[in-house]
């Protein structure tokens, strides 16, 4: 699933691309994505619009619209935007009044669209925990401490900090030097110190290098993120340590599989 330096890339190539454009004509080859509205109420929704802002929140695009409504867009496991696209391989497809399109695509149909009067007010939205980036160090070392949970599964989960997931909470506890399992409660404030930087250094050098293409993530233009040859532990099992050459070891954790160093991280 893209995490924050993945939709955050996004976020920033929209909005080179498409911010003050009118969207003249919306096509859907298949409405399962649109969660709300309904497919007409949806279309009618956006038709002659012009994108007046894009904004980001945790792991959601949301594209404003001049008519006062919202495009809300999780990418989930395999959404993309695509631009410029063809308006005929979409899932749905926004023509603009240039004549460009906009593509989005989800080969598992597991990502969502929605127009919203408010998109503060969805669910999902609402129960999201703070970024990295606004959180302060003592802020952080006072969340860790009233949480007896492991550290990577607490990472992942959105109430808590929200848009790191499964790849950036493995590669920044590698940096930080803390096993995935450790109880939350159990490190000193030197390593939630480090952890702090770690998760916020990680996510700031994935964007500077455009995200990690491991699935299906793109960017805008449909070129992969370059960020994969700077991972340290992520999808490695069996390959040397690039710090001390013992082999990575993967194990499931929370439901889902984690990467780790088992001599660099205690």
């Amino acid at each position: 699933m893209p995490e924050l330096p993945e939709v955050e890339t996004i976020k920033r190539e929209l909005a080179r691309a498409v911010l003050g454009k009118k969207i003249t004509g919306v096509i859907v080859h298949h409405s399962k994505v649109i969660r709300e509205p309904g497919l007409e109420k949806f279309k009618k929704g956006i038709e002659g619009a012009t994108i007046r802002n894009i904004l980001r929140q945790a792991k959601v695009l949301i594209l404003e619209l001049s008519n006062g409504k919202s495009l809300v867009i999780h990418l989930k496991m395999t959404g993309q935007l695509i631009y410029p696209g063809n308006g005929r391989t979409g899932r749905v497809s926004f023509k603009f009044s240039d004549g460009s399109w906009l593509d989005f695509n989800d080969q598992r149909l597991f990502a969502e669209l929605r127009l919203m009067d408010d998109w503060r007010s969805l669910k999902f939205i609402r129960g999201l925990g703070p970024e990295p980036d606004e959180l302060s160090f003592e802020q952080f070392k006072e969340m860790l401490s009233r949480k007896k949970g492991k550290i990577k599964p607490l990472l992942m989960d959105q109430t808590f900090i929200s848009g790191v997931g499964n790849l950036y909470a493995a590669e920044a506890l590698f940096r930080a030097r803390i096993l995935p399992e450790r109880p939350a409660n159990s490190l000193s404030d030197k390593e939630k110190g480090l952890l702090f930087k770690q998760v916020r250094e990680t996510l700031h050098e994935a964007i500077q290098h455009k995200g990690s293409s491991v699935d299906q993530y793109v960017q805008l233009s449909g070129e992969p993120g370059d960020y994969v040859k700077y991972h340290k532990v992520y999808d490695r099992e069996g390959k040397p340590c690039l710090v001390c050459k013992a082999p990575i070891k993967r194990t499931s954790l929370g439901g889902r599989g984690t990467y780790f160093c088992p001599k660099c991280q205690k």
